[in-house]
């Protein structure tokens, strides 16, 4: 009896979507970034329609335009200046000396930089309004003149650039001391052994090598300051004073002239851009190789006795960008006025029924911030992701366009930012403004930047062979990095999502050209309520804000293999 043969066929072989799905998202990736550059581009060179340079041309010669470009000017460089000379001394402390409580220091630091600025600023409001402020009040108690003129006026160039200078410093520090933890001790060991004294070391070998660091940390300094908005908008605004930023954010009261806010926002944009580069270059060129085996540890500076000096000058610097402010804050979320100093038979509770059952803003723009955040955090990471892995793989033709791009925004101010999608989204085909969609599309753009160098760090350091060996045995591009890559970036990918998250959460530039009443959010709202002077309620929302920022911080620290959380380079 014989039997037939049944021929076998074929495994079928599944439909790959991989190439449709990640081109795709490359032209989200452009959609993200040239579409708003381009409108901006576009309004800026003309006037209802017609190519023109009449808006340049207003901005070069109107005073009014050219006070704030000189105002911002000042402010930045006095910024860039202060926080060099506060925080490269710091850095040293904490990264060369045995000063004690470094680690807190560095935490202390940490918190400073998560504390939006335009919270901080309203905290010195507190603090140092010439008339109702604490630290004036109890001036004039010490010295017993109700009528005399205040200690401290928050009001003033001097009083911004202070407060602007407090939120800025972190950047500075964290290159510095960064910069520092890395030279090896094998360098001064050496300049020791060669009769080098300890000034000696410091003037030729330490501070040589540190100072790209701290150069690159002025050029960021001056970049964040000139690139602020809330901080002026709450403080320079109410003296009759603008800054571009505020400028710009003023020409789209009543009635609008978006020409001319393209025209402004484009200049901020080109020297954003040469900053960017010029601390790009000034790090490309820093760099050292020890020869002949492992780097020893940096020895620490003995300070003797003056460490405790040195320890009360880091604490008192902290004072103006942490305690000071968060005091403040505390006092006026539970004080019946909030520029008096709360008691326990004063302590109330009203400002806190007021934000969460009299305010009718406090439930939407809670609502708008939380979908906001989850949505932000969960698309951005996805798309850094996904661009990530084209990059670091080369999946696709294009890749070192795309790198471009997923990194361009970080050159891109939020408000200017929120001109471009603005000038994008209120016309056909694609009527976003007044949705919660513009704001997502805003913010997972500022965010990209930041998202996509860390996901593509960790690429690095996944070898692809595990990918080839998955694509050999059947899989996909994508059901490899589903199933293969992106478990093994899980650390990374966590910490990419809180981060985005938290910068949710403290945005205001952006979103302060895009809201409407209907997609107000908690950074919107606390501006809105400072206009109105609503002091206690402005600081139990503060409060809400630094709780939650805390927290996520705190789970990023927690995250097992992290290594503590890491800063965003402006």
């Amino acid at each position: 009896m014989s039997v037939a043969a049944v021929p076998v066929s074929a495994p079928r072989r599944r439909l790959d979507l991989s190439w449709p799905i990640l081109i795709g998202f490359a032209l989200i990736l452009c959609a993200l970034i040239i579409l708003p550059m381009s409108w901006l581009v576009y309004y800026s060179f003309t006037d209802k329609g017609q190519f023109t340079l009449a808006n340049f041309y207003k901005l070069a010669t109107d005073p009014t335009f050219v006070d704030p470009f000189i105002t911002t000017v000042i402010i930045a460089t006095s910024s860039a200046v202060i926080c060099c000379v506060v925080a490269a001394p710091m850095g040293w402390l904490v990264a060369r000396t045995d000063m004690p409580l470094r680690r807190t220091i560095r935490g202390l630091v940490t918190a400073s930089f998560v504390t939006p600025p335009f919270l901080g600023a309203i905290a010195w409001e507190l603090l140092a309004a010439p008339n109702s402020g604490l630290i004036n009040q109890l001036y004039r108690d010490l010295i017993g003149d109700p009528q005399a003129d205040p200690l401290f006026d928050i009001y003033t160039l001097p009083g911004l650039i202070f407060v602007i200078s407090c939120y800025t410093f972190p950047y500075v520090f964290v290159l510095v001391a960064n910069a520092l933890d890395r030279i090896p001790g094998d360098l001064e060991d050496a300049s020791a052994i060669l009769g080098g004294r300890a000034l000696t070391t410091a003037r030729r070998v330490t501070i040589p090598l540190a100072l790209p660091a701290l150069l690159a940390g002025a050029l960021v300094a001056f970049l964040q300051a000139m690139t602020l908005f809330g901080s002026p908008a709450i403080l320079a605004i109410p003296a009759g004073t603008h800054t571009m930023t505020t400028k710009i954010w003023s020409l789209f009261q009543y009635p609008p002239k978006p020409e001319l806010a393209a025209a402004a926002s484009l200049p901020l944009l080109v020297l954003t851009v040469l900053l960017l580069r010029a601390e790009q270059m000034i790090l490309g060129r820093r760099g050292y190789t020890v020869v002949g085996g492992r780097q020893s540890e940096p020895r620490l500076v003995a300070l003797g006795g003056w460490k405790w000096v040195a320890l009360g000058l880091a604490f008192a610097v902290l004072m103006n960008p942490v305690f000071l402010p968060y005091g403040a804050l505390l006092n006026a979320a539970f004080s019946p006025v909030a520029t008096q100093l709360v008691t326990f038979s004063t302590a109330t509770w009203k400002n806190v029924h007021f934000v969460f059952f009299e305010l009718s803003a406090t439930k939407l723009a809670l609502k708008n911030t939380l979908i906001l955040g989850l949505a932000s955090a969960t698309v951005g990471t996805l798309i850094a992701l996904v661009i990530s892995y084209i990059t670091a793989r080369r999946a696709i033709a294009g890749w070192r366009a795309l790198a471009f791009l997923a990194t361009a925004p970080v050159a891109v101010p939020g408000i200017v930012l929120g001109v471009g999608l603005f000038l994008s989204y209120t016309r056909p085909p694609f009527v976003l403004y007044g949705t919660l969609w513009i704001l997502l599309i805003a913010f997972v753009t500022i965010a990209l930047p930041a998202a996509y160098q860390q996901l593509q760090s960790a690429f690095r350091t996944i070898n692809p062979d595990l990918e080839e060996a998955s694509r050999i045995l059947g899989a996909t591009r994508l059901r490899a990095l589903a199933d293969i890559t992106a478990p093994l970036l899980r650390t990374s990918v966590i910490a990419t999502w809180c981060f985005i998250f938290v910068g949710v959460i403290r945005e205001l530039s952006a979103a302060i050209i895009l809201f409407t009443s209907e997609t107000k959010v908690i950074s919107v709202l606390i501006f809105d309520l400072n206009e109105s002077g609503d002091l206690g309620a402005i600081a139990v929302l503060g409060i809400i804000m630094l709780v939650i920022t805390f927290a996520v911080v705190t789970a990023i620290n927690r995250i097992p293999g992290f290594g503590g959380a890491r800063l965003r380079n402006a």
